[in-house]
Parts: C-alpha cells; structure tokens; sequence
C-alpha cells in the first residue's frame, strides 16, 4: 500500500487553513495517490461545506437546447467536424415547455446548454429569457453556450440571465492547443471569463480530468487558476473519449482522481457551487454520490425532450438519455437519501 509523505497531510492541513497552496504543493496532492491522502482531504471538504450547506444539494434542470456547433473542438462528439453527429434545435417553444415541466417537478434553476449555434442570435436568446422570467419569476437562469461578445453577454445578462458556465477546459496555453483547432484562442477564452465576471454574472469555470496530454503539473495550473479567479461554479469532470474523435482510444479519466479535486476545490473555495457531473457517473456509476461525499453540492438532472437526449452526445456512455425528468429526478433524490443528504428546491445561489 502506498504511504502518505507526513508533507503531503502538511499540505492537506495548510490548504484547510489557508485555502490556497503553491503550484508545486497542489501538484503533490495531485501525485499523492494514496487513500490516507484522499480521505484526509475528503473529511476537511465535508467539514468546511456543512456549516455552510449543511446535507443540501441543489437541483438545475439541464436543457440541452442544440446539437448545432461552429466549433471543432478535437474531443468533442457535437464538434461540427463530425459528419455522423446527429444534429437538432430545440425551438423556444419547446425549451418553454421543458421548463414549464421542470418548474411543475419543483426545479428552481434552468440551465440552457448547447453547441456554439449561429441561429440562436442575441435577439433569439433575449425574448427567449423575457420569457422564461415572465413565467417562472422565482427562478434563476444559467446559459451554457460557449464564447460570445461582451456585448452579447452584457444583452442576455440585461435580459435575465443570471449565471453563465464556460469551462476554461484547461490554464495551459500549450494543452489547450492540443486539443483545439488553431482558430480557437486560449487568450480568448480567458478574456471571456472575465468579461463575464465584469458584467455581474455567477460565473462557472471547469476542466477535464485525464485529458490527452494533460500532465499532473498542468491539472495543478487549474486549480491555482480556480483559486485566483474565485468563480461561483466550478465543473469538472473525467474525460470521456468519444467514438468519432481523434482522441476515440483514449482511456478515460480517472474517477478517483476527479473526486479527489472536487475535495481540493471545495478546500480552495468552500463557498463555491460544485457539480458532481454527468461524466463522473458516466465512469463510476456510483461517481455522483461519492463526489458529493466528498464536496460537490450541484447535481443536474435532464429536462431535455427524451427523443434528443442521445442526440446530445458530447461523449461516449453518457447516462440518463432515457429517463423521463420525473424518473430521473426521483432516482437521484432517493439516490442522494441513501447518503445522508437532500435535494433542495430553491434558486441554490453560491452563499455569500
């Protein structure tokens, strides 16, 4: 069995204390595999969350509202160079419809979700939000759509949207070229997180884990980047190869690892939102109850249409593209019971 180094607990204690450590200590929590490490670091996530959380796990109701994507992404199933992707919009009336049955299952926060789709101009998206705020007035709003102008961020934030989630996807300059076409910009990327920010959105970063090339020093960077940009959300996930990629034989990322920085970001930031994702059930099928064991507060159950679910294929395996929302629902509250914790119904703001 592999032992602990007495530094690495050190390290464990300061970054409780502290809630930040230098890149080479981050480092070292990310090379330590042994149990000692991840259960030290597992306990002191759970203990900074209850006095602000307590057993609560908030509920957002996904709508994955377009297959349609500009970009090409190399690890992406939707990337629009992938000829066998199978392709949708949802219309607005439709993502109404999701909600108003979201709404009906007692969801408090939508978050839209979809490929970067020219057809959803701002003027699209700006009667859409007048709308879902119109009718479900209690509830927050999340857009998930990629990069887009600062001013069309400052029109759809006017227009109601609350929260924005953009996965950094990594802090490396080199690595994000690696797993991008040469048109798409790291710089860019970054500068669209802070214009979000800027603006006065909730705003949610995220990366994957076990990404092609991506090194233990590189997953590091991530998280002295979380730790300096202080989002409200933070999404992270395993990789998952998709069959139509260049990245098809890649193993997967690791469960076990992804669970371990939900504790570290839960170290870094205790107020922060934490998504235990899709992806981490996707490989483990238990992934989700023990990511929120272990510090996440965020699960997203799918109000998307069952007939496009599948359609949404970002990756290989994804779970839940059959279940109806009330099926799914049910499934994680008994699930989330089972562990000691509650779904809540309310907004689920980061806590101030």
């Amino acid at each position: 069995m592999k032992r602990t180094p007495p530094d690495t607990l050190a390290l464990v204690d300061q970054l409780a204390d502290h809630h930040c450590l230098p890149l080479e200590g981050y480092q070292q929590l990310i090379e330590d595999t042994s149990e000692l490490a991840a259960s030290s670091l597992a306990k002191l996530a759970d203990q900074v969350r209850r006095p602000i959380y307590g057993n609560k796990v908030y509920l957002r109701g996904l709508i994955e509202i377009s297959s349609i994507c500009s970009r090409n992404c190399l690890y992406c199933g939707i990337r629009c160079g992938n000829p066998n992707a199978e392709r949708y919009r949802l219309t607005p009336e439709e993502i109404l419809a999701c909600a108003e049955e979201g709404h009906a299952l007692g969801f408090r926060t939508f978050v839209l979700q979809g490929g970067e789709d020219p057809w959803f101009i701002d003027e699209r998206l700006e009667a859409l939000l007048h709308t879902l705020k119109r009718r479900f007035p209690d509830c927050a709003v999340t857009l998930s759509l990629g990069e887009r102008s600062r001013e069309s961020y400052q029109r759809l934030y006017d227009a109601g949207a609350d929260r924005y989630l953009l996965r950094h996807e990594t802090a490396d300059p080199a690595l994000y070229a690696k797993l991008h076409p040469p048109e798409m910009s790291w710089e860019n990327r970054m500068q669209c997180l802070r214009d979000l920010k800027d603006i006065g959105y909730q705003v949610g970063c995220g990366f994957m884990v076990g990404a092609p090339y991506q090194t233990a020093r590189q997953l590091a960077m991530d998280l002295k980047f979380v730790e300096q940009f202080h989002p409200d959300m933070c999404g992270i996930g395993p990789f998952v190869p998709h069959h139509d990629t260049v990245f098809r034989d890649q193993p997967a990322g690791g469960a076990a690892l992804t669970i371990k920085l939900l504790s570290i970001l839960r170290l870094i930031h205790p107020k922060m939102l934490l998504p235990a994702t899709t992806a981490l059930g996707t490989i483990d099928p238990h992934g989700r109850e023990k990511g929120i064991l272990t510090g996440a507060n965020v699960v997203m159950p799918n109000l998307s249409p069952v007939g496009v679910r599948r359609k949404y294929s970002l990756y290989d395996n994804k779970i839940c593209t059959g279940d109806e929302s009330a099926q799914c629902r049910a499934c994680l509250e008994a699930r989330l019971r089972t562990i000691g914790f509650e779904t809540v119904v309310d907004r689920g703001d980061v806590a101030k």
